[in-house]
């Protein structure tokens, strides 16, 4: 039995590097929460403008040298990222210009995140190596940023792309954790190695999603397209995009 168009076989694993269990499980622990704030009557895009403004806090943070901080309010705005996803979906509010909003303001908090992050690498004090430290971040931006764009793109054409190794989940996790614990490292040294293997798995993540739309379609050119693909018209089901 198969998926969705481009899916992979129904019970197939996607190879990443959180656990499936965490990754499907975690939500549910949260659905206490969710369920609140439907009670509430708390919008999702309400949980989307908090979420980036505590991302854009989180980038303010890095480059202000408060890494723990900054660390800390990512974790924050990727816990709210979850929510706003479940609360459109189990309280009936999914919307196509919901899951537009989300989608632009996190890349707009990844790019101010990030933007952050070469700051600290820039001004903070006893940086070893503070220009290798910006190229990092400027890969792991760019890899973000095309990470999702791939499967907004192939999603656009009617096929499925969630896959690859280091999905939103995965970034944010990746940086936010072992920052809180450790902060940013002797002279920024843990920072650069995070955010540098972060770059490095976000580029494998676009080269596998564009081997997964290859492989899906046989590389057959499917012809200029005008209109998108029927999964684009369930849009307002999908927020949180990775």
């Amino acid at each position: 039995m198969t998926g969705p168009a481009g899916a992979p076989p129904l019970g197939e694993r996607r190879p990443r590097l959180l656990p499936g269990w965490l990754v499907s499980g975690f939500p549910e622990l949260l659905a206490p929460v969710t369920e609140r704030l439907i009670g509430l009557r708390v919008r999702p895009n309400a949980i989307s403008v908090t979420s980036a403004v505590v991302l854009i806090a989180a980038g303010a943070a890095f480059g202000l040298d408060r890494a723990r901080l900054g660390a800390a309010c990512l974790l924050l705005s990727g816990l709210l990222d979850i929510l706003d996803g479940q609360v459109a979906r189990r309280g009936g509010m999914a919307s196509t210009f919901g899951a537009f909003v989300d989608s632009t303001l996190d890349r707009i908090g990844d790019a101010i995140l990030y933007g952050g992050i070469c700051v600290y690498f820039q001004t903070a004090a006893g940086q070893d190596a503070p220009v290798l430290g910006v190229l990092a971040a400027l890969g792991a931006l760019t890899g973000s940023f095309l990470v999702s764009y791939a499967r907004a793109r192939a999603e656009g054409l009617g096929l499925d792309c969630r896959v690859g190794l280091a999905q939103r989940a995965e970034r944010v996790l990746g940086v936010g954790v072992p920052t809180l614990i450790f902060g940013a490292g002797p002279q920024g040294l843990l920072l650069l190695v995070i955010v540098g293997c972060l770059a490095v798995l976000s580029w494998i993540t676009v080269a596998q999603r564009v081997a997964h739309v290859f492989r899906t379609t046989e590389g057959r050119n499917a012809g200029p397209t005008t209109s998108p693909g029927p999964r684009a018209e369930r849009a307002p089901a999908r927020r949180n995009e990775a």
